[in-house]
């Protein structure tokens, strides 16, 4: 919102505790100094000095609570200084205008623009107010009014537009923030429904091999063994149902107008051949398999091509001039991939949510409860080190 008659931009202003702390302090410490001058030294002459005191503890003690009452805390400050000119004894103290000071910065910044008009035009009015028919006075109580208000209009406007600022660079931040963790939440679950479709031609496939067979064997059994063709007969039933299912799944899954090309599923034994296609690209790899090859689950095999292809496919990407390393390692407990790279690139590539890879090959291996760490390497360099559990 702005005033059009100042051009001042209002915000909404924070207050801290800290600081309300702060105004305590210094509100205790421009008392205690105050009514120490009032009782050692020569100020509001002709007044007692116990209602001198009083006074200054009074215009002080505003100050505590200029942060959360910044209108009602000025209006005071302002009439009782008004009220010690009135009664002649403008000789006050130095804490007594330094509370001035700052009932008027408070009145000027903490105020929405309805407050600082009010508490503006009361300064105005309180000073020109036993100024009536006295040029002297009335030329004063316009310096000492304009040259404090131009300063307040001016403190205003620079600490509200550097709040709004402030503001605006917090908000910008978190808009950003929010469109980040929008964009993961959208990759995480764009590539959970591409493994979900990967692994429905996995499951497709071992549910037609069994309808298959429960046919073929329904129809070699005799006619005599009716409960068994009958039982067989369920299986394939069942079968069918379960594959229209899935496809029907599979259709959810894919995006509106997105047609997917069939083709059979890549397996670790076609590392070989992504090797070669990598290294045609103009990445040197160097590939190595430790241990006993096992047959892997179809599932786990595919999670495997995966995570090198990604690999390769970031270090082609992001590693610039570089060597990379493939290795399989078999165990007992189950797979371990380790993709590396010695190149100068990017130090967590596609980390942003921006990219898919590194993204995909957390949700593979977590899908099959296995581990997946990624990372700089000492020396330079990036890896991935996987490990899929075979049980």
């Amino acid at each position: 919102m702005k005033c059009a008659a100042i051009g001042i931009t209002v915000v909404p202003v924070t207050r801290f505790p800290t600081g309300e702390k702060l105004d305590r302090v210094v509100a205790a410490c421009l008392a205690a100094v105050g009514v120490l001058i009032v009782w050692t030294g020569n100020v509001m002459p002709g007044m007692p000095k116990g209602l001198a005191a009083l006074l200054t503890v009074a215009i002080c003690a505003p100050v505590a609570v200029r942060r959360r009452w910044p209108l009602a805390s000025g209006i005071v400050v302002i009439l009782l200084v008004n009220l010690i000119f009135a009664i002649g004894a403008n000789n006050y103290s130095p804490p007594v205008a330094i509370a001035w000071m700052c009932a008027l910065y408070g009145i000027a910044v903490w105020t929405d623009t309805r407050g600082f008009l009010i508490g503006l035009a009361v300064f105005a009015a309180s000073n020109f107010a036993g100024s009536v028919g006295d040029t002297s006075s009335l030329n004063s109580a316009g310096f000492f009014t304009i040259v404090p208000g131009a300063a307040m209009i001016i403190c205003r406007r620079a600490i509200r537009e550097r709040e709004l600022r402030a503001e605006t660079l917090a908000q910008h931040a978190a808009l950003l923030e929010r469109e980040r963790e929008l964009r993961a939440h959208e990759a995480v679950a764009e590539e959970r429904a591409r493994i979900a479709r990967e692994l429905h031609d996995l499951v497709a496939h071992n549910v037609s091999v069994m309808v298959v067979q429960a046919g073929a064997e329904r129809h070699a059994l005799p006619e005599d063994q009716a409960s068994t063709r009958e039982a067989l007969s369920s299986i394939e039933q069942s079968g069918r149902q379960a594959l229209a299912e899935a496809r029907r799944l599979l259709g959810m899954l894919r995006p509106n107008g997105v047609h997917e090309e069939l083709a059979p599923q890549p397996s670790i034994d076609q590392i070989d051949f992504l090797v070669d296609q990598i290294e045609r690209a103009g990445l040197p790899v160097k590939f190595d398999v430790e241990g006993e090859p096992v047959a892997l689950p179809a599932g786990v095999d595919l999670c495997a091509y995966r995570v090198v292809q990604e690999g390769l496919t970031n270090a082609l990407k992001h590693a610039g001039p570089a060597h990379a390393e493939v290795l399989l390692r078999y165990t007992p407990a189950g797979l371990d991939v380790h993709v590396r790279d010695d190149g100068p690139g990017a130090a967590e590539p596609n980390s942003d949510g921006a990219g898919h890879g590194l993204i995909g090959m957390r949700e593979r291996v977590a899908l099959y409860g296995g581990q997946i760490h990624t990372g700089p390497r000492d020396g330079g360099g990036f890896e991935i080190s996987a490990h899929i559990p075979l049980a």
